[in-house]
């Protein structure tokens, strides 16, 4: 792989942030970022990226090709937590099996936002649309893991307890999706009259808000590492290897179904990346079986860290040998 493909991802403001809070919390550095501000990076990144899918899909509209590039979305969101989980019961329990498959069924709206920064950096084009996919590929995986809890992980007094009217609210409606679908409707409802009233905040902005974010993503990042000496070798070495063979998943759908680079790129990034806000809230809610200190610290410490430094250009290196 040609190194520049590294450099140009990881000498990226933002990238550098990300390792700068890492850096802190090897050094015993006393920096913090005050707690309600990490929140409001969240609120701000879910805000401007809906925004901006809504105002390009209510530019190009919903033909063929989107529909096909969404469909591939929401197939790899169902496919991927389904075969993780028989993997993964070859070493685990049901419930950690479930937990961490579901985990790497969703998506990583942060890995994503880092994709679109790099695509930009190196001048190739993607769809907006494909923040619509994102949201799309939010919510499966924790049906997908709820229905395998009830079917292999829980006996009838524990199935008659389900209380599916709750799984599918914290499945739908949880906060990131309720606001990244809210305002990719608002962006799709108010067009490019909307977007450039919003632009100077949520455009213009944006990579600077997106550098305070990873800082702190940075910070809890590296304070999760030290949590991986109680999840096993197996564990870490899925945690790499599984984004990157989901990734390449995707990217052969992209190929075939004749997807853009940049589009491409975008649908690796969702399928190799990994949840540590939805799906962690869904599992702790309905799958209180499965231990937090596993899935958290492989999606946040090791799958995290790796797809933002080198698995996008990784995965861009294998699009640009397919597609020549």
């Amino acid at each position: 792989m040609n190194i520049d493909l590294i450099l140009q991802n990881i000498l990226n403001p933002p990238i550098l942030f990300f390792l700068l809070g890492m850096l802190a919390v090897f050094f015993k550095s006393e920096l913090s970022i005050p707690q309600p501000l990490p929140k409001l990076f969240s609120l701000y990144l879910l805000i401007a990226i809906g925004l901006h899918g809504g105002y390009e899909l209510s530019h190009s509209g919903l033909n063929t090709y989107i529909f096909t590039a969404l469909s591939l979305a929401i197939l790899m969101a169902i496919i991927v937590p389904i075969y993780s989980y028989f993997i993964l019961r070859m070493k685990l329990d049901n419930y950690n099996a479930i937990a961490i498959a579901a985990t790497y069924g969703s998506i990583s709206a942060v890995t994503f936002i880092t994709g679109i920064t790099y695509l930009q950096t190196i001048g190739v084009e993607y769809g907006g649309y494909m923040v619509a996919g994102m949201a799309l590929m939010e919510s499966p995986a924790i049906v997908v893991g709820l229905v395998f809890a009830t079917l292999f992980a829980r006996g009838p007094e524990d199935k008659k307890e389900t209380d599916w009217k709750e799984i599918f609210r914290e499945a739908f409606l949880n906060p990131s999706v309720y606001l990244l679908v809210g305002a990719l409707i608002i962006g799709i409802v108010t067009g490019e009259k909307g977007w450039n009233s919003m632009e100077p905040l949520f455009g213009t902005l944006f990579k600077g808000m997106l550098a305070f974010f990873l800082l702190d993503m940075g910070l809890v990042a590296a304070k999760r590492i030290y949590e991986l000496k109680k999840v096993g070798l197996f564990l870490i070495m899925f945690a790499i290897a599984m984004p990157i063979f989901n990734a390449s998943v995707a990217i052969l759908l992209g190929y075939f179904f004749e997807l853009s680079q940049g589009d491409t790129l975008l649908l690796s990034l969702l399928a190799g990346s990994a949840s540590y806000i939805a799906v962690p809230a869904a599992m702790r809610l309905s799958v209180p079986e499965a231990n937090p200190g596993l899935y958290l610290p492989l999606s946040l410490a090791v799958t995290f860290p790796f797809n933002i430094s080198l698995g996008i250009p990784l995965y861009y290196y294998f699009i640009t040998i397919l597609w020549g």
